[in-house]
């Protein structure tokens, strides 16, 4: 049997019902879906795991990390921790599978090769039509490179210790773990001979990165600093990473014992306020509920504040809230990412919540 992890979250149903329904037509049914629903919004989920449960070879798997910032490595890292066959597929819910996919899977089974996809892109517009497999109008299609899609050994991505969970957000999280199977000695190879997999239209995340704060949580420049971490792990050679821990998702009782905790610690957006906070007073918690709220110092919009300022007398200074975002989620990608944490931003983008138990 074959394992196949799709990670997951927030996205239609009908996407949804489309990949599941062309693995439901392969020629070989050996196989298992485990589906990680990485923090879909709760009230959404339900329905996710009602279509999901519907199929008889999918299981489907709630992590609670809604109020944190999207990471395929760990969600991923969440599935493998489940998989107990000896090979494993990475999939995209954006994938239409051609019906003979799972039967290849097996001749190609090697545990010293990986194994990556050529991949056909279909436009927004063929997207929305319902269509055999064939009858497909292919807009585009991958090379060499694109390695998000693949088959793997798991005693091989056990050994490396999987995907690298410092990656959040988009980018390099295929390539890094192609490179760091090779430096273990395991071969990456493309599968270019046909197009086995069909990609559904949806807009890309760097289309969607804004310079200003968004309700949606991101992080200014994170694809480069992926890039970044991929060429870093290359140059240092580095085989293993991830602590022993990796693959733990956050559990409905952290999720909710941080939900409703009651008491907080508002903070202003003065530059020494949050230099102290970021770099002495959340390293230094341990073994309690953190919980700080962000907003802007009221002064900075009076015009006693203004005037000062104009004239050149001594005035705060100040970080803007996107500033503050952005310092503060490369701190908790970077060292806190492991301990259950909440992170929201309000409505009226006047605030930033942050909750993190250690």
């Amino acid at each position: 049997m074959i394992t196949v992890i799709f990670p997951y979250r927030d996205r239609d149903l009908l996407r949804i019902k489309k990949s599941l329904d062309s693995l439901k037509n392969q020629v070989n049914q050996n196989f298992k879906v485990l589906f990680i629903d990485y923090g879909s919004k709760i009230e959404f989920s339900n329905q996710v795991r009602s279509l999901v449960d519907s199929y008889s070879f999918a299981e489907y798997f709630y992590s609670y990390n809604n109020k944190q910032p999207w990471s395929r490595s760990k969600a991923i890292n969440v599935g493998l921790k489940l998989t107990e066959t000896p090979f494993v597929f990475i999939a995209d819910i954006d994938l239409i599978f051609k019906n003979d996919f799972i039967d290849i899977l097996f001749k190609l089974q090697n545990p010293k090769k990986a194994y990556y996809f050529k991949v056909g892109f279909l436009s927004k517009e063929e997207t929305s039509l319902a269509k055999d497999f064939l009858d497909y109008q292919i807009l585009v299609s991958s090379e060499a490179g694109a390695q998000g899609l693949s088959f793997f050994p798991m005693k091989e991505i056990n050994d490396i210790q999987a995907f690298d969970e410092f990656l959040h957000f988009w980018g390099a999280e295929d390539n890094d773990i192609h490179s760091r199977l090779i430096r273990a000695g395991i071969k990456s190879v493309f599968y270019d001979q046909e197009i086995l997999l069909l990609h559904q239209w949806h807009e890309s995340y760097r289309k969607s990165e804004r310079n200003s704060l968004t309700k949606e949580l991101q992080l200014k420049g994170v694809v480069k600093l992926n890039q970044q971490h991929l060429v870093n792990n290359r140059n240092n050679e580095v085989i293993k990473v991830n602590s022993e821990n990796w693959g733990i998702p956050i559990s409905e009782k952290d999720y909710y014992e941080l939900e409703n905790y009651d008491s907080s610690i508002i903070l202003t957006n003065k530059i020494e306020v949050i230099d102290h906070f970021i770099f002495v007073e959340l390293p230094r918690n341990e073994k309690k509920i953190l919980s700080v709220q962000f907003v802007e110092d009221s002064f900075q919009n009076t015009l006693k504040y203004k005037v000062k300022k104009i004239v050149g007398k001594t005035v705060p200074k100040y970080y803007s809230l996107k500033e503050i975002n952005d310092m503060l989620l490369l701190h908790i990608i970077s060292f806190y990412h492991v301990f259950p944490y909440s992170y929201e931003i309000s409505s009226d983008l006047k605030s930033i919540n942050f909750r993190i138990k250690k």
